[in-house]
């Protein structure tokens, strides 16, 4: 039964370890990604949106 023992704690890790990476993958990128692009090209929209119009009020 020793070699249960011995075997357990890096068997848990492995796993551990192999979830924490799926996750990571999986979350990486996808819709949320888009999404803050989107926003990042509408808030630099605004900015240019803005500095065209005080350009044009000067």
């Amino acid at each position: 039964m020793d070699y249960v023992s011995a075997i357990v704690p890096p068997l848990v890790m492995a796993i551990f370890f192999i979830c924490v990476i799926v996750t990571m993958i999986k979350h990486q990128g996808g819709a949320n990604k888009a999404r803050e692009d989107a926003a990042v090209d509408a808030a630099f929209a605004r900015a240019e949106a803005a500095q065209r119009a005080a350009a044009e009020d000067n």
